[in-house]
C-alpha cells in the first residue's frame, strides 16, 4: 500500500514516485496510481487498494493520460484575433482586457448581462462548481447554464413535487436488493450514475448470485442488458410502460397500503388518474405486451425487497419529469422506499445538502427564463435558450459568457443556432484544457488545469454512495505550461470588476475587507465538523483532509451500508407529506394522453447511447482512446433496414425536423422496430492551430430542436430521446 507520495528511485539524478489519486470523469471515481518521473505523468493504473475499485479503472481513466500531455492541450492563455486566428498572450494582459470589457458591459447593461455555462467535468470539481455559482451570485444574474438541462434536471424537478425538495434523491439499494428494475441505465458502460461508492457490476452480480433479478429496461439491448434481463421498450415509452406497472399495481390491490398512509397524500387521486392506462391499451405505445406489464408488476410488488432506479435515459426524453415521478411513486406504492434492499437515502460526511442549500441551489420556479418564462432548476436556466437569450434585445439580454469545462455548442440542441449567437456577443471566455467548437469562438481561451494538478475529494457523489467513503487526493503533478486552477481564474476575474464569487452574503463582505476564504479551508471545515471528522482536536481518530492525504491516501470506506428509517426527514412538503398527485403531474398525463401515435413523414425515433471509451463531447481527440471504438454508427433493426433498403455499412442521411446528420449504419436487432440509435457528442469541426479533435461524425443534437417550445416544459429539459426522424439512403456516387 502506498503513502500519498511515493519515491520509487532516485538514481542517475531522476526522481520517478507514485502518487495515489483517483478519476474524476465519472461517478465511481476508481482509484488510480499515478507514475511521475521528474514532474512530469508518465504512467496511469488502476489502484488495487482502493477500497471501493479494488483495482478496477474503465478505458476513460487509464486513457486519461493521453488527454492530460496531449499535443492539442492548451498551456497558454490564448486571444482571438479578427481573422478567427489564436495568439498567445499573458495573464495580465488577458486579466485586464478582461476585466475592461466586462466593466464596459456592466456600465451599459448591467451585471445581470453576464452568464455562465459549465459542463460536466465542473460537477467532479469541488472548488470549481462552489466558485462558478458563487460568480453568478455575486454578480445577481439570472444567467446561469449547465449540463444539467441535458442530462439530470427532471430528476432534480421529479424530486421537487414529490419530497419537496429537489436535494432529496434516492439510491438503489444495490447490496441487499432482491429485484433490480433499471430503466434508462447502463452501468456496465457508464459504471453507475447517480449511484457511487460501490463496483456496479459485481453489485448487479451478486443480485443474480444470490437467487435475485436484474431486469434492464431500454430500446436497445445495452452491454448491461446482454448480461442480465432486457425488457425491450420504444424510445420515450417509458411514461406508458410504467403507468400501467402502477394501473396494474392498483388494479389487483398489490399496493403496500400502510406505506402510502404513513408518509404520502393524494393516493386516491393517482388511482383514479392512472385508471385509463390499462397495460393492454398502452402496450402500443410503449412496445411491451400486457402479460408482461402485469408480470412485472407482480413480481415488483411481491419481492421481499425491489427497487426502481433509472438514470440519464429515464431523464432525457419527452416526459422525463413524469418518469422520474413515476419512478419513485412505484418504489413507494410496492413498499420499497426508506427500506434495506429498495431505494434508499445516504447521509454524507459532509453535509453537501446543507451546503447547496446555502448555496442558493435548493430551489425550483423561484424564477422564470427572459426567454419562454421557463423555470430555473437548482439555479440554472435551460441551456436550449442560450441563442435566443443572446440574440433579444431589451433588458437582461445575454451580453457575455464565461464557459467553464463545457462545450455547448455540441451539447445543446441545435449547437449551431448556438454557434451563431455566441459571434454576437461582446464578450466569450473559455477555460479548459483544449480548443473545441464552442471556444473557438472565444475572445480568450484561458487554460486550466486537468484532475492531475489539482487537488479534490468526491464532494458532488458523496449524497449518492452506497458506501460510505472520502478520499483527499493533493495534485499529482504541477500544473503544466501556465495553466491554472479554475476557481483562481474566475477569482481573478471578479476581483477586476470588483466582486467576490461567493453564494453567501456573509462571505462577500468579509472578501471586501480583505479576508478572502479558499474552498480548500471551507471543506475542511465542513468535514471536521462532520459525523466522522475530527472536532479540530475534540474528537480523536477523526477525519480532516490531512489526516485523510496521510493516513487513508486510497481514501476510507466509513460505512459499508445506507441507513433507513429516515424518510420522514428527507419529506420538505409544507406538510411533511409526499405529494402522489400534484397539479404537474395531472399536466404531464394530460400532454402524454395527447401526444400522437404517429408521424407518416418522420416514423422513426432516435435516441442516444453511451460509449465505453469516450464521454459527451470530449476525449475523442485521444487515439488511444479512440482505437478500438466502433465509431459513430447508427443502428437499426433488420425489418427497418429491409424496407428503406438499407445494408451494413450503407451511408443515410437521418432527418427530423430540426435538421439532418448522416451517418454510417450498423443493421443490428440490438435496436427495437421503429427506432433508431446514435451516440452522443460526435461532430467535431477541424479547429485552430491544428488540433486534432475534429473527428467529424454525425452531430447528434443536430437533429434536435432549441428554443423554449422545444424542451420538456417542467424542468426546462431538452429532448434528446425519442425525437421523431425519418431515415434515406444515400446513393454511392459513381
Amino acid at each position: 500500500m502506498l503513502e500519498a507520495n511515493w519515491v520509487l528511485s532516485q538514481e542517475g539524478g531522476g526522481v520517478i514516485s507514485e502518487k495515489a489519486t483517483y478519476c474524476r470523469i465519472c461517478e465511481p471515481l476508481c482509484g488510480l496510481i499515478a507514475t511521475v518521473e521528474n514532474g512530469r505523468l508518465v504512467d496511469i493504473r488502476p489502484d488495487k487498494d482502493n477500497p471501493i475499485s479494488k483495482g478496477f479503472a474503465c478505458p476513460k481513466g487509464i486513457g486519461m493520460i493521453s488527454v492530460h500531455n496531449s499535443p492539442d492541450r492548451l498551456l497558454h492563455p490564448m486571444h482571438r484575433q479578427p481573422d478567427g486566428s489564436f495568439v498567445r498572450v499573458s495573464w495580465d494582459l488577458a486579466l485586464k482586457d478582461i476585466g475592461e470589457r466586462l466593466r464596459t458591459i456592466i456600465a451599459e447593461h448591467g451585471k445581470d448581462a453576464i452568464g455562465v455555462y459549465f459542463g460536466n467535468p465542473t460537477a467532479f470539481s469541488y472548488s470549481a462548481f462552489t466558485w462558478v455559482k458563487g460568480m453568478t451570485d455575486a454578480l445577481g444574474s439570472p444567467h446561469f447554464y449547465s449540463s444539467g438541462s441535458q442530462d439530470t434536471n427532471t430528476r432534480f424537478v421529479a424530486s421537487k413535487l414529490f419530497y419537496g425538495s429537489p436535494l432529496t434523491i434516492s439510491v438503489p439499494d444495490l447490496h441487499r436488493t432482491d429485484f433490480l428494475f433499471m430503466l434508462g441505465a447502463n452501468p456496465v458502460v457508464s459504471h453507475g450514475s447517480m449511484v457511487s461508492g460501490t463496483h456496479v457490476r459485481d453489485a448487479l452480480n451478486d443480485i443474480v448470485a444470490r437467487g435475485g433479478r436484474v431486469v434492464v429496461v431500454d430500446p436497445r439491448r445495452t452491454e448491461t442488458a446482454r448480461l442480465y434481463e432486457h425488457v425491450a421498450v420504444k424510445p420515450d415509452g417509458d411514461a406508458w410502460l410504467l403507468l400501467a406497472l402502477l394501473h396494474t399495481v392498483f388494479a389487483e390491490r398489490l399496493e403496500d397500503a400502510h406505506a402510502m398512509v404513513d408518509v404520502a397524500v393524494g393516493a386516491e387521486t393517482l388511482k383514479e388518474w392512472v385508471e385509463p392506462f390499462r397495460p393492454e391499451d398502452v402496450q402500443h405505445r410503449c412496445g411491451v405486451p400486457a402479460a408482461q406489464i402485469r408480470s412485472l408488476a407482480r413480481d415488483l410488488a411481491s419481492a421481499d425487497s425491489a427497487v426502481c432506479y433509472g438514470r440519464v435515459g429515464a431523464c432525457v426524453g419527452g416526459f422525463g419529469t413524469l418518469v422520474c415521478f413515476l419512478l419513485d411513486t412505484l418504489n413507494l406504492v410496492t413498499g420499497n422506499l426508506d427500506r434495506p434492499g429498495g431505494a434508499v437515502f445516504p447521509t454524507p460526511p459532509i453535509d453537501t445538502n446543507g451546503f447547496i442549500v446555502q448555496q442558493g441551489l435548493d430551489t425550483y420556479a423561484t424564477k422564470k427564463s427572459r426567454i419562454g418564462q421557463l423555470p430555473e432548476v437548482m439555479g440554472s436556466m435551460p441551456a436550449a435558450v442560450m441563442a435566443e437569450e443572446i440574440r433579444t434585445p431589451g433588458p437582461g439580454q445575454l451580453r457575455a459568457v464565461v464557459v467553464l469545462s463545457g462545450n455547448p455548442v455540441l451539447s445543446v440542441p441545435a449547437g449551431h443556432n448556438l454557434a451563431e449567437a455566441m459571434t454576437e456577443l461582446d464578450l466569450l471566455i473559455s477555460l479548459d484544457i483544449g480548443v473545441n467548437d464552442t471556444n473557438r469562438h472565444a475572445d480568450y481561451i484561458l487554460p486550466a488545469t486537468t484532475f492531475f494538478e489539482r487537488d479534490d475529494f468526491p464532494m458532488a457523489m458523496l449524497p449518492f454512495q452506497l458506501r460510505s467513503f472520502m478520499q483527499w487526493t493533493e495534485p499529482v503533478v504541477a500544473p503544466a505550461g501556465e495553466a491554472r486552477q479554475e476557481w483562481t481564474v474566475l477569482r481573478d476575474i471578479c476581483a477586476e470588476i470588483d466582486i467576490v464569487p461567493s453564494s453567501s452574503a456573509a462571505v462577500r463582505r468579509l472578501g471586501r475587507l480583505g479576508r478572502r476564504l479558499g474552498p480548500r479551508l471551507i471543506f475542511d471545515a465542513m468535514l471536521r465538523l462532520g459525523p466522522y471528522g475530527d472536532r479540530f482536536g475534540l474528537r480523536r481518530g477523526g477525519l480532516s483532509f490531512k489526516r485523510l492525504r496521510k493516513k487513508y491516501p486510497h481514501g476510507v470506506v466509513l460505512s459499508e451500508t445506507v441507513g433507513t428509517g429516515v424518510l420522514r426527514d428527507r419529506i420538505t412538503h409544507d406538510d411533511h407529506f409526499i405529494q402522489l398527485a400534484p397539479s404537474e403531474l395531472r399536466q404531464e398525463l394530460d400532454r402524454l394522453s395527447a401526444e400522437a401515435d404517429s408521424d407518416p413523414q418522420y416514423p422513426l425515433r432516435v435516441f442516444g447511447r453511451r460509449e465505453l471509451r469516450s464521454i459527451n463531447s470530449w476525449m475523442k481527440n485521444s487515439p488511444k482512446l479512440m482505437a478500438g471504438g466502433r465509431g459513430p454508427t447508427c443502428c437499426i433493426h433488420p425489418d427497418d433496414a429491409d424496407q428503406l433498403a438499407l445494408h451494413d455499412g450503407a451511408l443515410a442521411r437521418i432527418t427530423s425536423k430540426a435538421g439532418w446528420v448522416e451517418a454510417r449504419i450498423e443493421v443490428t436487432d440490438d435496436v427495437v422496430p421503429g427506432s433508431v440509435c446514435l451516440p452522443h457528442g460526435w461532430g467535431q469541426r477541424v479547429d485552430v492551430a491544428g488540433n486534432r479533435s475534429g473527428v467529424g461524425g454525425p452531430d447528434y443534437n443536430a437533429l434536435t430542436a432549441d428554443g423554449a417550445a422545444a424542451v420538456e416544459p417542467l424542468a426546462g429539459m431538452s429532448i434528446l430521446n425519442g425525437v421523431r426522424v425519418r431515415v434515406e439512403p444515400i446513393p454511392v456516387s459513381r
